[in-house]
């Protein structure tokens, strides 16, 4: 059984404190999220660090929150624990000391070097958002307009808005409420943005609560209900945070991508940690929020399934989930517990104290495991959060002795999952568990992770201009902008925005792409090849030429007559012949990719079809399995039950015969009839033959144990097989491309902008 739980979606937590037998829990039973509850010391961190290590090992991805630092630890693995693994960490006085330690604790409970060596392969990184000892994050998607799946839900978009701004409040030190001008203000300039389908970034949203872009606010006009000089104090709060240096990591460093964060290229189960301690308050409180938007943004993009996809642990919940406050990231979370489960996601949440958990979350959570409490008010609130869910044979002032007297790294384990309640103690952990990690640890840790990360960066060819101009040359239809930002020197950029629709009715694909495009021109001549994408709004560029401006030459096809029309015609051309929707597909088991949807996205989205199956698979394999099992325990059951008779039986008859024996004699001595001799033989014999019915009782016992290990042998190796089945790299997937018709295409506007 040790291997087999490894390929059959079982976590192994430690083992059981009634019969040392191994704690065992299905990690789909997850999807019902789960609670680690205990004071300090009382092992909740490595019963933590031991559930996301065997999601690692099962290649189901996790992100973690980390508010005290200890979660990093994931990044301390060693492979097979030599001395020098742990040198980084410990010194060289201490290495060995310290490696043996944990190779002892690793072997003794259960494990062995497969499974650290495994754990090591798998991908572990620290963010630290607001600081460049980690890998740094950029926030400035966190305002981008939420996915389809969220707008189409009224209830879902209502809470994601409500979240998002209060988030922002709690940054200027407001606590979002929601009567307040200053949320409402925000709610409806965020909303307004959205369902017009326009992302925001720090920049627009300051701009834009100064100078929105709608007239009432409800049934009130806007600066009756909001004046001009209040906006413009209120966007000076927000101005002051962001235009603080510090707060210029928080733009830096890679997107806030949640696929990215949970898978590689190969779709790979990937660890991020986002660890936030060095934050204030506030801070935490905002990236938190926003994470969980994030979360819940890619999480209604997944198609549901009962298997477990990913995880989401949180680290000391204190303050972020409380029953009677509603902090920006109450809302998230709530809806994270409620709706998680119909996605494949779990949701575990580790705390000190019972009485951090909001009561009507509680009723989500599905599995809990309970160490060492502080408080007999700590035990009664436990007790009243389980209550309903002990079971009829469960006496609550037992379960109350038992949770007050309980040891270190022990835990009370109840799941909705399971029939019965388990004492176990938790299993030692494959990683190095170090405690709270420093910023130089941090640094240490993830300097190599750093310099991998690729900073794309488009780097032009520097041209020689002529600027001798005093004004712009252009005359045509175009509309100039001038975007002065250091320099009067202007160069010209074309700018323009696109509609190209995509078509197939056999795919059922429909898809309109809006893109922007720029393209820096010299006189030379317009290159499109040299086009890229652009986000820039003409909205905020000015129409009014700067005075004392120096203007570089712009090429003669934009001069000549008829400019317009035929520049207008060769980005036609161009886009007609460059432009495709790339797609993926896998014949069998059948399955396409859907409109933009990357190729590790849909390696991603093909794992879990996959894995799907695998599970199905498995599952028909165990039940055929397990009715094999069930008659050879009954054969077994049976068979110990006749020796056990058989056994009773020799002994009594034994004790019979010597009694009959030492009659014969004592009659034989004084006279009597010597008949009980000829007795007493013949009860000998039959003492022999059930003798013998013993060894073969003993002998089918043996015969059916040794089958039944061969059922186990058996099992395995087709575990085995279907695992191997079912590996991605098993699959083609291939490549194809939807193009669109000419007619399809429209550039809708074409821009000159000056910049320097």
């Amino acid at each position: 059984m040790k291997k087999l739980y490894e390929k059959l979606s079982l976590f192994y937590l430690g083992k059981s404190t009634a019969d040392n037998s191994l704690t065992l829990l299905k990690n789909k039973n997850l999807t019902t999220h789960a609670a680690i509850i205990g004071m300090t010391g009382s092992g909740k961190t490595g019963l933590g660090m031991g559930l996301i290590e065997e999601a690692m090992l099962d290649n189901i991805p996790s992100i973690l929150i980390d508010p005290k630092g200890d979660m990093g630890n994931l990044c301390m693995r060693s492979a097979t624990y030599e001395p020098e693994d742990f040198v980084p960490w410990v010194g060289e006085d201490k290495a060995k000391q310290t490696a043996d330690m944990w190779r002892e604790g690793v072997y003794s409970s259960e494990q062995d070097t497969s499974r650290s060596t495994k754990l090591s392969k798998v991908s572990v990184s620290i963010y630290t958002p607001g600081s460049s000892a980690g890998i740094s994050v950029n926030i400035l998607s966190s305002l981008d307009a939420p996915s389809d799946e969220i707008m189409q839900d009224s209830d879902l978009f209502s809470a994601y808005l409500s979240s998002t701004a209060s988030s922002l409040l709690s940054l200027i030190g407001e606590d979002g409420d929601i009567g307040s001008k200053n949320y409402t203000l925000l709610t409806t300039l965020i909303a307004h943005a959205w369902r017009g389908g326009v992302s925001l970034n720090l920049e627009t949203l300051i701009a834009s609560i100064i100078n929105p872009s709608f007239d009432k606010i409800g049934f009130l006009p806007l600066d009756d209900y909001f004046s001009s000089s209040e906006r413009f104090k209120f966007a000076s709060r927000f101005n002051s945070v962001f235009a603080n240096p510090s707060f210029a990591q928080w733009l830096e460093g890679v997107e806030l991508d949640i696929d990215s964060l949970l898978f590689d290229e190969d779709a790979k189960a990937k660890v991020s940690i986002f660890s936030i301690a060095h934050l204030s308050d506030s801070e935490r409180m905002f990236f938190v929020t926003m994470l969980l938007n994030r979360y819940i943004a890619w999480m209604r993009r997944q198609s549901g399934t009962s298997a477990l996809r990913a995880l989401l642990y949180m680290d000391e919940i204190y303050g972020y989930f409380p029953p009677s406050k509603n902090p920006p990231s109450k809302t998230p979370m709530m809806l994270l517990l409620k709706q998680a489960r119909a996605f494949g996601v779990g949701v575990i949440l580790s705390t000190q104290n019972p009485v951090d958990l909001d009561y009507k979350g509680l009723s989500n959570i599905g599995t809990w495991f309970i160490g060492r409490l502080q408080t007999r008010q700590d035990i009664d609130k436990v007790i009243d959060g389980l209550s309903g869910k002990l079971g009829s044979g469960l006496d609550e002032d037992e379960i109350r002795t038992k949770l007050s007297n309980m040891q270190k790294r022990t835990f009370f384990l109840k799941s909705a999952h399971r029939e019965d309640v388990e004492i176990f103690k938790t299993r030692w952990v494959l990683s190095y568990l170090k405690g709270p990690l420093k910023r130089d640890e941090i640094k240490a840790l993830m300097s190599l992770q750093k310099s991998q990360v690729v900073k794309k960066v488009i780097k032009q060819e520097i041209k020689q201009r002529d600027l001798s101009q005093s004004r712009s040359a252009y005359n045509g239809e175009f509309k100039q902008y001038y975007d002065v930002i250091s320099s009067k020197d202007l160069a010209p950029f074309l700018k323009f925005d696109t509609e190209i629709f995509y078509h197939n009715a056999s795919k059922g694909i429909d898809q309109t792409d809006e893109l922007s495009y720029e393209l820096e021109i010299y006189e030379e001549g317009i290159d499109l090849a040299q086009l890229y994408r652009s986000d820039i709004s003409t909205q905020r560029l000015s129409t009014l030429p700067p005075s004392d401006a120096k203007y570089a030459s712009l090429p003669t096809e934009l001069l000549e007559r008829n400019a317009d029309k035929s520049l207008h015609v060769k980005i036609l051309n161009y886009l007609y012949n460059n432009s495709s929707l790339q797609m993926y597909r896998v014949r069998s088991p059948r399955l396409e990719s859907k409109p933009k949807e990357s190729l590790s996205a849909f390696k991603v989205r093909f794992q879990d079809l996959l894995n799907q199956k695998r599970d199905e698979a498995i599952s028909k394999l165990q039940e055929r399995y397990e009715k094999k099992e069930a008659r050879l325990a009954s054969r077994i059951e049976r068979a110990e039950a006749k020796l056990d008779k058989e056994e009773s039986d020799v002994s009594a008859k034994t004790t019979d015969t010597i009694l009959s024996a030492s009659l014969a004699i004592f009659g034989t001595f004084f006279g009597g009839r010597s008949r009980s001799f000829g007795s007493a033989i013949s009860k000998g014999m039959r003492i022999s033959k059930e003798k013998a019915d013993v060894a073969r009782v003993q002998k089918d016992i043996k015969k059916y144990q040794q089958h039944y290990r061969e059922l186990q042998e058996e099992l395995e190796d087709k575990v085995d097989e279907l695992q191997s089945k079912f590996e991605l790299q098993n699959y083609e997937i291939q490549e194809y491309q939807i193009r669109p018709k000419k007619r399809d295409i429209a550039v809708k506007d074409i821009s000159l902008i000056w910049r320097g």
